[in-house]
């Protein structure tokens, strides 16, 4: 048994191989019961999809491992000699392992010497991340199972199309009524009890907005504000300044469908309140998480059974991802590497004094923005992640990576980063290699290997091992064995806010299920699939209110760009698209970009169904077809981010930051659309 490398929800699968063909099939593991979607079915395709890398490159020609890993060295080394540490830059991703993730981390602050080191989850759910930190003390996707959601009269997603990013968790909503809040008429949005169309880049007013008619109905459940939380007037005070008609004004929403939705919460039984990247890739991201998070907070629902807050985690390590040191603030643990326990705890397991350790470094895109300038990498390492593609300001990004030194890329398919790079470093999938992964409750996960990897292709580990000891380092401090990463893991883990010291391949070959934290107390942690029940993370064990205030998004439309965009995934295409566009299904299923559009807003551009339309915005352009869809809003035009080239989405959209957690405003900037000129077809 081993887990789907696709999203956060980590389904259970079973592989097996037939005259060297590999298939999959579902287990009854608790998040999925059995279900996988399509991408889930037709993963084992991508083991040997033609365009595998199977050797080194140099400049796009084969070569040997040791030319490529010596090449690689040498240029790290001239760069760091001849601008300092800080010139080098690597960039993880939220699909690696624990075990990869943590291994990276320790190889950029070590090895390199860099504090230039961020990964793709920065783009994925650090709003959330920062937000529940503020509130809980405490940053977990779920802070409870998936499974506890079976039990829900209400769930309200904030920002969220999980009926198409994560199908097998409908499973678990089946019995709720659903208020989505999204500018989309969504697959999701279809299941929905209510569905509220905001205008992209007010979803803070609408939060703002329930709570005042929480407040105002007498929904509060006042007991548990009083024992249990800080900070309530603040946030009742600006929460009530935002009547229902002053919300319909700025979002959209009619003050009917909000006192609708303010009464589903306050009179269920059990309710939870869900939030995604909808809420999240706002230039006030953290903020909307935060007003949503007041509203779970006044209902008394995060810490009770049957009723919560979480978030829905993204990528399928993106919760493991951050806790382990890939993330520019933060070392494994979950600890701060501002924090002097952190930093002194940290270089004693790594064997180090504590002030050769860097401090903090860029976020995502703003290391992206400084490479090959006076102040930012001249070289740069990226592992698990495609940026030429899934960021934001596309055009401008690729710009920058062209005007590295050196560009170095770890991956098992030519992505369109890959074919952008000096040196390329085929590497293992994951039926060809053993780790962990967490997944949106915090529940840790065993990948187990199928079958070897092919002749000429190395693991991560292996390829960080490799440079290490060509940079200097001790071969002992860079293990090639997951098993042997994952113990040392643990014991830097241990004390952490995300502590997995006691966790154990084995305990997990055993079938346990294990959330952290799970503490090493000298008897068998049970893990905690539940956090908060007793207490919140902060020193005074309460969770806290956060006084936040709606602001308009970074961009506003107007004459010359007078639609909003926003973006987003399809069922058949996977992040960046780099290994879903490989699948034959997949690519069948949804085979080129498009744009959605109101029929009166296409009208009114000249577009009809199935013209290739130009979507510009004042940072580029970027070519989709036409799909009409009445539900849409006439103000928006929706766009999947999965396509490369002229129809990458991302060549439009704002790279404008939420001041907190650093994450790109994503979902709404300014465009216009017309008919595509001659030739863009």
């Amino acid at each position: 048994m081993t887990h789907c490398p696709y999203c956060a929800l980590q389904c259970g699968t079973q592989l097996s191989q037939d005259n060297g063909a590999v298939r999959v099939r579902p287990t009854d593991f608790p998040v999925n019961r059995g279900g996988l979607c399509q991408k889930g079915w037709t993963a084992p395709a991508l083991l040997d999809t033609p365009d595998r890398l199977r050797t080194p490159l140099i400049g796009g020609k084969p070569a040997d491992w040791d030319t490529a890993l010596d090449t690689v060295a040498n240029e790290l080394r001239r760069i760091r000699n001849e601008h300092g540490p800080d010139a080098v830059g690597v960039f993880g991703g939220g699909g690696l392992t624990n075990e990869k993730a943590y291994l990276l981390g320790k190889f950029a602050r070590l090895a390199l010497g860099t504090s230039r080191i961020d990964y793709n989850g920065r783009f994925c759910m650090s709003s959330a991340a920062a937000a529940s930190t503020a509130a809980f003390g405490l940053d977990r996707g779920l802070p409870f199972p998936v499974t506890d959601l079976g039990d829900a009269d209400v769930v309200l997603l904030a920002g969220s199309n999980v009926a198409e990013t994560m199908p097998p968790i409908m499973r678990h909503l089946d019995g709720a009524r659903l208020i989505v809040i999204d500018p989309r008429h969504s697959r999701t949005a279809e299941r929905a009890t209510l569905h509220l169309r905001p205008v992209p880049g007010t979803d803070l007013a609408v939060a703002l907005g329930l709570l005042h008619l929480v407040v105002t109905g007498g929904w509060c459940d006042e007991a548990y504000i009083r024992t249990r939380t800080t900070g309530f007037e603040d946030a009742r005070r600006r929460a009530i300044a935002w009547w229902p008609e002053r919300v319909e004004q700025v979002t959209g929403v009619s003050a009917a469908a909000l006192r609708d939705a303010a009464r589903l919460l306050g009179q269920a039984r059990s309710a939870y309140v869900l939030t995604g990247r909808g809420a999240e890739q706002h230039s006030n991201g953290t903020d909307t998480v935060s007003a949503f998070i007041n509203l779970a907070l006044a209902l008394g629902l995060p810490g009770r059974m049957g009723s919560g807050y979480g978030c829905l985690t993204g990528q399928g390590n993106g919760q493991g991802g951050r806790e382990h040191g890939q993330k520019a603030d933060q070392l494994p643990g979950y600890r701060m590497i501002t924090d002097p326990l952190a930093r002194q705890h940290i270089a004693q397991v790594w064997g180090v004094p504590p002030e050769t350790l860097p401090g903090a470094g860029l976020s995502a895109y703003e290391l992206l923005d400084s490479l090959g300038t006076a102040r930012g990498p001249k070289g740069l390492l990226v592992f698990g992640s495609n940026p030429a593609v899934s960021a934001p300001h596309a055009g401008h990004v690729i710009d920058r990576l062209s005007a590295l030194d050196m560009l170095v890329v770890a991956d098992f398919v030519p992505s369109e980063t890959a074919r952008m790079a000096d040196v390329v470093l085929p590497v293992t999938q994951w039926a060809e290699e053993e780790g962990t992964l967490t997944n949106l409750e915090g529940r840790v996960l065993r990948r187990k290997r199928l079958r070897p990897p092919p002749d000429g292709v190395r693991t991560d580990l292996e390829i960080l091992h490799g440079l290490a000891v060509r940079l200097g380092e001790p071969e002992t401090r860079y293990p090639t064995s997951p098993r042997a990463v994952f113990d040392e893991l643990r014991r830097a883990s241990a004390g952490g806010k995300a502590d997995y010291s006691g966790i154990s391949y084995a305990r997990l070959d055993a079938g346990e299920a294990l959330h952290w934290p799970c503490p090493d107390t000298g008897e068998p942690h049970p893990g905690t699939p539940r956090l908060f029940l007793d207490t919140f993370a902060h020193p005074d064990g309460r969770a806290r209110f956060v006084d936040v205030e709606h602001h308009d998004a970074a961009e506003a439309v107007g004459p010359d760009f007078p639609l909003y965009a926003t973006t987003g995934r399809v069922l058949a295409h996977y992040q960046s698209g780099a290994q879903t566009r490989r699948i034959r299904e997949l690519a069948e299923a949804e085979p080129e970009p498009f744009v959605e559009v109101h029929p009166d807003t296409a009208d009114l551009a000249g577009l009809r169904e199935g013209d290739l339309a130009e979507v510009r915005s004042a940072r580029g352009r970027m070519t989709a077809r036409v799909r009409l869809t009445g539900t849409l809003r006439l103000d928006t035009v929706f766009l999947p981010f999965h396509f490369p080239g002229d129809g990458s989405a991302n060549r439009v959209t704002n790279a404008a930051l939420d001041p907190t957690s650093r994450m790109p405003e994503f979902k709404v900037c300014a465009v216009r659309i017309g008919p595509a000129e001659a030739g863009h077809d």
